[in-house]
């Protein structure tokens, strides 16, 4: 896919959809002696969901079980509960979404990065993988990120659709 066309994609976008590991976090867990599993997500992506939020763009997290890290960082995010779909067949939970609300394929962004994602992403209307993403999910997204999973896919992600979209130059006016 070439820019030019990745931005025409972009410049259709209503939803982001995003998977949670690999896209907001980098896959690594850690583990505490006491065996309490955590998480890193990145700062960078949470500017990346408000900036979306804000530009009358709603953000959903789709993963196959929604944890309670999970909850707390989409709290801590502002992403209300009932857009946090825990999932095994998500494209199951995208044809849902899309019976709901009446928002088309080519309206939608999907971020994923290994192939439980590739459905999603061949089908959205515009498909994002990160830069450390499986070679498959590479291979098929309208967009490759610079960053690598969990250092801010989603903020570099909405940087790129708001552009596309005309919306980018008054975002940057109200932090000056």
């Amino acid at each position: 896919m070439n820019k030019a066309d990745a931005i025409e994609k972009a410049k259709k976008i209503k939803y982001v959809i995003l998977d949670i590991h690999g896209i907001m976090t980098d896959n690594t867990l850690y583990y505490t002696q006491e065996g309490t599993k955590s998480e890193l997500f990145s700062l960078h992506d949470k500017l990346g969901i408000r900036l979306l939020t804000e530009a009358g763009i709603p953000v959903a997290l789709l993963t196959t079980k929604i944890s309670r890290a999970d909850e707390k960082m989409g709290a801590i995010y502002g992403i209300p509960p009932e857009r946090l779909w825990g999932q095994g067949a998500k494209m199951a939970r995208v044809d849902l979404f899309e019976q709901e609300t009446g928002i088309k394929d080519e309206e939608i962004c999907y971020a994923g990065d290994e192939m439980i994602d590739l459905a999603v992403m061949k089908r959205s209307g515009l498909s994002v993988a990160p830069s450390d993403a499986s070679n498959e999910a590479t291979a098929i997204a309208d967009l490759v990120t610079s960053k690598g999973g969990g250092k801010g896919v989603v903020r570099e992600a909405a940087q790129f659709i708001l552009e596309a979209q005309g919306k980018w130059d008054k975002i940057v006016e109200q932090f000056k």
